[in-house]
């Protein structure tokens, strides 16, 4: 790609031109309660609840009665009655019996209560995948807040090199300056312009990612202007470890599974008891009416539902289990988390006197430059040492912001962006 229309198309997309076309402008927190909203694979699982929530009307709907037809008709005109034809109800049997399986009350009962805990799982499990999903646009959106800001860091280093490119120029014109001397200004100016183009391209593949996580209709920027930490943790490292292995969604997930086993538990245990079915039977039999009682019960000597109940026994085990594991868990991610954050943002705070130095020392030099008093090798020198500084600064950032929501993701408070 040709490096100056990568620039002139950076310029415009920075400086936020083309208003024809429609542009949703992010904050962190914004961009997060989009995606909640808006993202189609987050709309996708949050019909899981519904779901769920079908299955308890399924659980409170009782058995239907079966309705039963058996018509045995003589098939030997040699045993008609005199004066019959095979169609007289003398020379045929039907049986119709009318019955209805008889569900224990316990049954019934538990499995509405099952039915009900799916449901707590199953918002439990979506509360979670908010959980990833806002940790995972978070991310986006640091990741194109700090390549906007790189990219216009750089733009402004390119602008004023150009000048002095220019300036150069004329002084080598003017034999004030060696051929080496413009050269040095060019090259550094070069890699400027490639170094416009990788940012370009990251920040575009960037933001192409945050609008897929966000579900956007429209293009996206991100908000530089405004601040990206707006909720924080106030309480103690002891206090967050034991908010969060109480409350965070995974840890809810875990204990809505557990009490979801507990009544699966108790409903498979319920299905041992042999279900009856009752009725009543119509029976005309060669034109004499008969009506009967009709019970069936099934005898628990071979199948008692043993399987089900070991295997509703072995997953909330299972469930308590992962809740020890997920705690710990916690537990770990909390305090590194915290701890993290702590140095990340010690670091930023010791960057003010850098970036304040790495200024003075380029103003100076450039000064003493221009009146030929310095080489052009410490002024290029000057102007690496200032954009480096503040590249890494931006890095720092970076890791600092991203250790900010590594902390909310952790603690669960991501959630309350």
């Amino acid at each position: 790609m040709n490096p100056k229309l990568v620039i002139a198309v950076a310029t415009f997309l920075l400086a936020g031109a083309g208003n024809t076309v429609a542009q949703t402008v992010f904050t962190l927190s914004s961009a997060i309660d989009t995606a909640r909203q808006s993202s189609p694979v987050l709309k996708a699982q949050y019909l899981n609840i519904g779901a769920a929530q079908a299955d308890v009307i399924t659980a409170k709907l009782r058995p239907n009665p079966n309705l039963n037809n058996q018509t045995l008709q003589l098939a030997d005109a040699g045993h008609f009655p005199a004066g019959t034809k095979w169609s007289d109800n003398s020379n045929r049997q039907v049986w119709w019996q009318l019955t209805k399986p008889i569900q224990w009350p316990g049954q019934r009962k538990y499995r509405i209560e099952s039915a009900n805990q799916n449901i707590a799982v199953a918002n439990n499990t979506y509360q979670e995948n908010v959980r990833n999903l806002s940790w995972n646009v978070g991310s986006s959106w640091v990741n194109t807040w700090v390549l906007k800001k790189k990219l216009t860091l750089l733009q402004e280093s390119r602008a004023n090199l150009d000048s002095l490119v220019k300036i150069n120029e004329l002084r080598y014109k003017n034999q004030v300056i060696t051929q080496t001397d413009l050269t040095r200004t060019q090259v550094l100016l070069q890699q400027y312009n490639l170094q416009l183009t990788v940012f370009f391209q990251d920040y575009n593949n960037e933001l192409a990612t945050l609008k897929l996580l966000t579900g956007a209709a429209d293009s996206v920027q991100v908000d530089t202007s405004s601040a990206v930490e707006t909720l924080m943790p106030t309480a103690t490292l002891d206090s967050l470890i034991n908010q969060s292995q109480e409350n965070r969604s995974d840890v809810m997930l875990v204990k809505s599974t557990i009490a979801q086993t507990t009544s699966s538990i108790q409903y498979q245990k319920s299905l041992s008891w042999p279900q009856p079915e009752l009725g009543v039977i119509y029976n005309p039999q060669n034109s004499v009416p008969y009506v009967g009682f009709f019970g069936t019960i099934s005898l628990p000597i071979f199948d008692r539902n043993q399987g089900q109940i070991k295997k509703a026994e072995i997953q909330k085990a299972q469930a308590e289990q992962s809740l020890q594991a997920t705690q710990l868990q916690v537990q770990t991610d909390v305090s590194t988390a915290y701890k993290t954050y702590v140095v990340q943002k010690n670091n930023i705070q010791q960057y003010n006197g850098v970036l304040q130095q790495s200024q003075q020392i380029l103003d100076n030099v450039k000064y003493a430059y221009l009146r030929g008093g310095t080489t052009i090798i410490d002024f290029l020198d000057a102007q690496r040492n200032w954009y480096d500084t503040r590249l890494l600064y931006y890095d720092a950032l970076q890791s600092y912001y991203q250790s900010y929501l590594q902390l909310l993701f952790v603690t669960g408070l991501i959630n309350q962006l």
